[in-house]
């Protein structure tokens, strides 16, 4: 049985022309920016492929950031030293094009962007995003992102967190 998708990261030979998620912002970023950001090492960006028509079903982008630790629920910062930020790993944008709507690729992209976090050289306490709209908070709390109070479209989501569900559990 094929898989219908693949994950890869962004390059010029993917046509980014006919994408389009139905939030303006999104497909002109994709569209038009996001290479330059790449070469700008300001973000990196990953993409789902459609492996039957080789066409670009999703996109997600990841950052640098760091999260001010008071901005931090109370049981979480007990857990962490007392520095005044910790590091993180910021979705920047994540967008699925409308003629894919509804297969599980959001999701899909989701784990993607936090097993790469968790494997990468950098240490990371949380991912981070900041939604677009009430539909995208909705989207991100239903997969166990957490908004911080003084900021209720910038939500986080521990690493810890997606280890258990992602990452095999060890054999002690």
């Amino acid at each position: 049985m094929s898989v219908p998708f693949r994950l890869e990261a962004l390059t010029e030979a993917h046509d980014r022309a006919a994408f389009s998620c139905g939030e303006e912002a999104l497909d002109r970023y994709f569209q038009g920016q996001v290479t330059q950001d790449i070469r700008r090492k300001i973000t990196n960006c990953f993409v789902a492929i459609e492996t039957a028509g080789d066409q670009v079903a999703a996109f997600y982008t990841l950052a640098a950031s760091s999260i001010p630790t008071p901005d931090l629920p109370a049981e979480l910062t007990k857990k962490l030293p007392r520095y005044p930020s910790i590091p993180a790993v910021r979705i920047g944008r994540l967008a699925v094009d409308r003629r894919f709507h509804g297969r599980g690729l959001g999701a899909a992209l989701l784990a993607d962007a936090a097993l790469r976090t968790l494997s990468a050289a950098p240490a990371a306490f949380a991912l981070v995003v900041d939604a677009k709209g009430a539909q995208a908070v909705a989207f991100y709390r239903h997969h166990g992102f957490l908004p911080f109070a003084s900021q209720p479209r910038t939500l986080f989501l521990p690493l810890a967190t997606a280890a258990k569900v992602l990452l095999p559990k060890r054999e002690k």
